[in-house]
């Protein structure tokens, strides 16, 4: 891209943004702008085809995926916010392409749109590359993250008010007595860090003291999971709750937890995150905060569209909100049995 810049006269920024069709371009400097890269073969023959009609219509769909970054595509979450993403595209005539790309290698996460095999990204997370994603939007490379807003941000950011959601779930374990509340995630995330930063405040809020085992990143992924637990809940006898960053963790965690014998509600009382479809079916029914994928998609296409057309749109924080069910609920167990 930057030797198209070269040649045309012009800054990589506006090679980006005609390749990519903006608006913001004039007629004249996108039609010289697409000879040259016509010329060069930039990009690959499907790209070249797109040029040459003007009608790349693809979103390409980057999912971060490495060996620290517990997110896969059969995560329930995942999968329901890029099947609502592939639905939004779909009705508005765009065409998906779903990416992966390897977290060690952030520069990868911008491959689609340079080789033009997409004429925009939707970044599904930003683990620990907030510095890499402020340069792809200071390359002009349009895109948008599913993620926290982050001070310091260049780029532009679709996501759940996860410092609400942090507040909501800790209050709720509050208000149903537990003192000794464990907030199970890896802090190091962003949208995970904001959701204990909610924990932290509920406790804030109603002047009590953090518990001494206040954080916790267990292996809920692996088979070694109960002996975790086990050694966790050994380490500090009077945990009476706790706090799961997703839903997925969350059920696994209360299995193992019945396999040792300490059943959910009756022992301890578990939240998770997410709200996904199976949260309300699993045993004991999960309370669990929501973030709505239907509104996450349609803000995510939209956001990433109006990019396309040259504006600069603001970061968009959804609403979040507390599905209380029966996994921390004190005597909801007690009350199924019978």
């Amino acid at each position: 891209m930057s030797d198209i810049a070269r040649i045309a006269g012009v800054s990589i920024s506006t090679v980006s943004k005609a390749l990519s069709g903006s608006s913001l371009v004039r007629p004249a400097t996108r039609a010289r702008i697409e000879e040259i890269a016509l010329a060069m073969n930039y990009g690959v023959d499907e790209s070249a085809r797109n040029l040459r009609l003007r009608a790349n219509r693809t979103v390409s769909v980057v999912v971060p995926q490495g060996p620290f970054l517990r997110q896969t595509l059969s995560d329930p979450f995942c999968l329901a916010l890029i099947g609502r993403i592939a639905d939004v595209l779909s009705d508005s005539g765009h065409d998906m392409l779903l990416s992966r790309t390897d977290t060690r290698r952030p520069a990868t996460m911008a491959r689609d749109f340079e080789t033009g095999r997409a004429r925009g990204l939707i970044v599904i997370g930003q683990g620990n590359h907030h510095s890499q994603l402020n340069e792809m939007a200071a390359r002009g490379i349009p895109f948008v993250v599913w993620g926290a807003e982050l001070g310091g941000q260049d780029y532009v950011t679709v996501g759940g008010d996860n410092l609400e959601g942090g507040r909501l779930a800790t209050e709720h374990l509050l208000a149903q007595g537990a003192r000794r509340i464990v907030f199970v995630g890896d802090t190091g995330l962003p949208e995970i860090s904001l959701r204990h930063a909610g924990y932290l405040r509920a406790h804030r809020d109603r002047r009590l003291p953090v518990p001494p085992q206040a954080t916790a990143l267990l292996p809920w992924d692996r088979q070694d999971l109960p002996a975790a637990i086990d050694q966790l809940l050994t380490s500090d006898p009077g945990i009476d709750a706790l706090f799961v960053s997703s839903d997925a963790a969350a059920m696994r965690i209360t299995n193992a937890l019945r396999g040792l014998g300490r059943p959910v509600p009756e022992d301890i009382l578990v939240v998770g995150y997410d709200d996904i479809a199976m949260a309300a079916h699993f045993h004991p029914a999960l309370t669990t905060v929501g973030q709505s994928t239907d509104m996450a998609g349609v803000a995510l296409v939209q956001t990433l569209a109006a990019i396309l057309d040259g504006a600069s749109p603001a970061s968009v924080r959804l609403s979040t909100q507390l599905f209380c069910r029966a996994s921390s609920i004190r005597g909801a167990g007690r009350i199924a049995a019978e």
